[in-house]
C-alpha cells in the first residue's frame, strides 16, 4: 500500500517500502539503538532470504495520509531506555515527515533485547 498526497505541481505517491526504509536508516543512526529485529521468528527467517534487509524491524501501515510507524530494536546496555525512545521517535517523527511530506500519526518503539 502507499500514501498519496497533492499539492500545485502534481499528485504524489510515497510506499511504504520507501517510507520503513526511511525510518530503518534514522534508527540505525540514533545513539543507543544497537541494531533493528524482526518481530517473530519466523520473520528473521525470511530475512536471511530476502534482498531488502535494511528495513528489517519496521513495519509500516497507513490508513488515509496518515503514517503508523512500528519499530522492534536492541538497545545498548546503561542507557535511559525512555530517554532512547523519545530520542528514536523524535528522529524517525521528523526525518520521514520531510521525506514524505505527510503526517506521522503515531511511532512504536519495541525493545526487544538489550546488548551488552
Amino acid at each position: 500500500m502507499s500514501v498519496h498526497t497533492s499539492n500545485a505541481y502534481g499528485r504524489i505517491t510515497v510506499t511504504e517500502d520507501s517510507i520503513a526504509q526511511v525510518a530503518a536508516d534514522v534508527a540505525l543512526d540514533c545513539y543507543g539503538i544497537v541494531d533493528l529485529v524482526s518481530k517473530t521468528f519466523s520473520d528473521n527467517l525470511s530475512d536471511l532470504f530476502r534482498r531488502k534487509r535494511l528495513s528489517r524491524g519496521v513495519n509500516v501501515f497507513t490508513n488515509g495520509d496518515r503514517i503508523f510507524i512500528d519499530l522492534y530494536v536492541i538497545i545498548k546496555y546503561g542507557l535511559s531506555i525512555e530517554a532512547v525512545a523519545q530520542s528514536l521517535k523524535k528522529a524517525v517523527k521528523y526525518r520521514v515527515e520531510h521525506f514524505s511530506g505527510m503526517v506521522v500519526d503515531t511511532i512504536n518503539v519495541h525493545v526487544v533485547g538489550i546488548k551488552v
